[in-house]
């Protein structure tokens, strides 16, 4: 299952998904399907923001910060999952009876797929569209409440066909993100401001990568320098504010 132009779900997100329901840890769950503990995070928090509501769950307080849970739409989406695979299986034993292999098939479509490198995709709903003489700016309301501005070209607003209402796809990537504290009345030139709790941080001899939760239960990744990480202090649980400039986002639809 895609949404724009990478997975949604798969087969190993909804195995995921269902030893998280099974466990209630983000931490045994990843044990039993065999991954590691920042990987299952980074499939939940893509899940998460590219669905219209969270598929999964923190909850506070606990051993280890909390335990882990789906929501009612992440049991919902496992159930229509499972229900798709049965009626995929019987629609390529059919096909397969009248064409014979069709793995070249797959294999083929799966190449000209295209995917995307940026770690951070939101899925909102165009809130505004302001069309300068060069420029379009554009507006996305997330499902958290949050909103992302994003600065365009005039043909490429024309291209998407973006009108108030419309859902579209907020890509930047981790690298365009700058943290830092206390940024609610600083006066800076970049338009986005998002402001959360920092969930974790992965230490690197060049590079920290910060996770940080959004009031949405949206998850923005941000990669800092490690000299950056250690001058702000940055601890898991810490309120930090991201800054994103608006020509750093890019917008895209569903085909």
């Amino acid at each position: 299952m895609r949404r724009a132009d990478r997975t949604f779900v798969g087969g190993d997100r909804i195995g995921l998904l269902e030893a998280i329901d099974r466990c209630g840890s983000i931490s045994r769950a990843a044990r039993e399907v065999g991954i590691s503990y920042k990987t299952a995070w980074d499939a939940v928090d893509a899940m998460n923001n590219a669905a219209e509501k969270p598929l999964v769950h923190r909850a506070v307080g606990g051993v280890g910060g909390g335990g882990t849970m789906l929501t009612e739409e992440g049991k919902e989406t496992v159930r229509l999952y499972r229900v798709l695979q049965g009626e995929h299986q019987r629609f390529i034993g059919r096909l397969e009876g009248r064409l014979g292999d069709v793995g070249r098939l797959y294999s083929l479509l799966r190449r000209v797929a295209m995917r995307v490198s940026a770690r951070n995709v939101f899925l909102g709903k165009v809130k505004e569209v302001r069309k300068g003489a060069v420029s379009t700016e554009v507006t996305i309301a997330l499902s958290g409440g949050e909103t992302l501005c994003a600065v365009v070209t005039n043909e490429s607003a024309g291209v998407l066909g973006l009108k108030p209402g419309m859902e579209a796809y907020a890509f930047f990537k981790a690298s365009s993100v700058i943290l830092g504290k206390d940024l609610h009345n600083a006066k800076v030139s970049a338009r986005n401001l998002l402001c959360g709790t920092v969930s974790r941080i992965v230490h690197g001899p060049v590079n920290a990568e910060a996770t940080v939760v959004l009031p949405g239960e949206s998850v923005l990744t941000a990669i800092v320098t490690e000299e950056s990480a250690k001058r702000l202090l940055l601890a898991k649980g810490d309120h930090v504010c991201a800054l994103v400039k608006a020509s750093s986002v890019i917008l895209g639809l569903d085909a």
